[in-house]
């Protein structure tokens, strides 16, 4: 059963409603029916994930919250909560997936005219080159996450990224 329980923690981050719940749930913490709303799903399938990313330890209940004379729990997520993850190379692969397959979807939101940053590279590094970007890149990822405000803040912008910077085989690199 133990080994069970572990593979369907692995697949926890394999669903891109969970990823945007993840992103969502680090700027405020939020009720399963807040998440809904904003995200434009039932509360009852908001109510699920949200579960399923607590059980894997990637949500915290920060508090709960009397609503129409019912509780309500409401979630936080800690972006460092997801780095034991990462050492399952199953795990980072099918994270690497889920994040590319949400990606068209968000490019679709992207505003004409609107400033933004496109890199894609298979490129050779040496070490000092790579050591820098990938410092940079987990700084930009700290940026962002530390930085997340509630959705709608005034004066806020949605902003979409998505990073996933990595070695390859090198019978694989261009």
């Amino acid at each position: 059963m133990a080994e069970q329980r572990s593979l369907g923690e692995l697949r926890v981050l394999a669903h891109p409603l969970r990823l945007r719940m993840l992103s969502l749930l680090t700027g405020v913490a939020m009720s399963a029916a807040e998440v809904a709303r904003e995200l434009g799903e039932s509360q009852a399938n908001a109510s699920y994930h949200l579960r399923r990313l607590h059980e894997a330890g990637l949500l915290d209940v920060v508090d709960e919250v009397v609503i129409r004379g019912g509780r309500a729990k409401r979630y936080r997520h800690d972006p460092d909560s997801g780095a034991r993850f990462l050492a399952d190379p199953d795990e980072q692969r099918r994270l690497v997936s889920t994040m590319a397959a949400d990606l068209p979807g968000r490019a679709q939101r992207w505003p004409t005219g609107a400033p933004g940053a496109l890199t894609d590279a298979q490129v050779w590094l040496e070490p000092d080159s790579w050591q820098r970007a990938l410092s940079l890149a987990r700084e930009l990822g700290e940026l962002l996450h530390s930085a997340a405000v509630p959705p709608r803040t005034p004066g806020a912008e949605p902003i979409s990224a998505t990073v996933a910077l990595f070695p390859v085989e090198r019978g694989d690199a261009g």
